[in-house]
């Protein structure tokens, strides 16, 4: 469901522009107003999504009105002057409808500021992958990028962490299995019960090892697959 405000000087305009909206299942009308200024007023009373708004009015044109927005909802301007329609798109609105408008055109203006929504949501949805993890070391939480970890290494109740930006490793108490919940799978993968590493550090792959530099690591019997998911042949 869409909010939206109707911004119209002229009082039959307005009730006809209401009456449209109240068509489209998927609009709400929260306000209507006479002037920029009340609009001005209802943004900040309510939630607004899109706004329909002529573009003449008294005090405050339609233009200037939208152009003096710093947070801008969608917008659709409704307006009997086709010579601003320039200046109109170049305020990235969704539509420039031209009055007397037909019920199809107003439809797909519509349609067009709803899959906007859509599209922004979605968007809005999308979490990005963070790039590092904090785990405990010595009562302290220590910050580790996953692009500095080489392999990790099972010690009984710790791990061994070495990284490639340090001489020294960081040895954390838990499981190589309670580590591997903290790594994103793109990045890294278990090739033995014991031992994790980076994909990004192999150089070399054997029948049954790994190599990242000089240092081998065997292949659990268990982990089959691992030549494949390195070398891209399985997901």
């Amino acid at each position: 469901m869409l909010n939206c405000i109707a911004v119209d000087d002229e009082a039959l305009a307005l009730s006809l522009l209401v009456d449209n909206i109240s068509k489209v299942p998927y609009l709400r009308i929260v306000a209507t107003c006479r002037n920029a200024f009340e609009a001005i007023q209802a943004l900040q009373e309510n939630e607004v999504d899109l706004i329909f708004v002529d573009i003449r009015m008294p005090g405050l044109t339609g233009l200037q009105f939208i152009e003096s927005l710093s947070k801008k909802p969608m917008v659709i301007f409704v307006t009997a002057y086709k010579e601003f329609a320039v200046d109109g798109f170049a305020l990235e609105v969704v539509d420039y409808l031209l009055k007397p408008v037909p019920m199809e055109r107003f439809l797909k203006a519509c349609d067009r500021a709803l899959q906007l929504d859509q599209l922004k949501k979605e968007k809005k949805a999308v979490v990005e992958e963070p790039d590092f993890f904090f785990i405990n070391v010595d009562y302290s939480l220590v910050k580790i990028h996953y692009k500095d970890i080489v392999y990790i290494q099972g010690l009984k109740d710790y791990v061994k962490i070495t990284l490639n930006n340090s001489d020294k490793s960081i040895v954390p108490r838990s499981t190589v299995s309670g580590i591997e919940k903290l790594l994103p799978s793109s990045k890294f993968i278990r090739i033995h019960k014991s031992v994790i590493v980076s994909k990004a550090a192999v150089t070399a792959i054997r029948k049954n090892s790994v190599f990242i530099g000089e240092t081998e690591f065997s292949i659990g019997d268990t982990y089959g697959d691992v030549i494949d998911k390195l070398t891209g042949k399985s997901n």
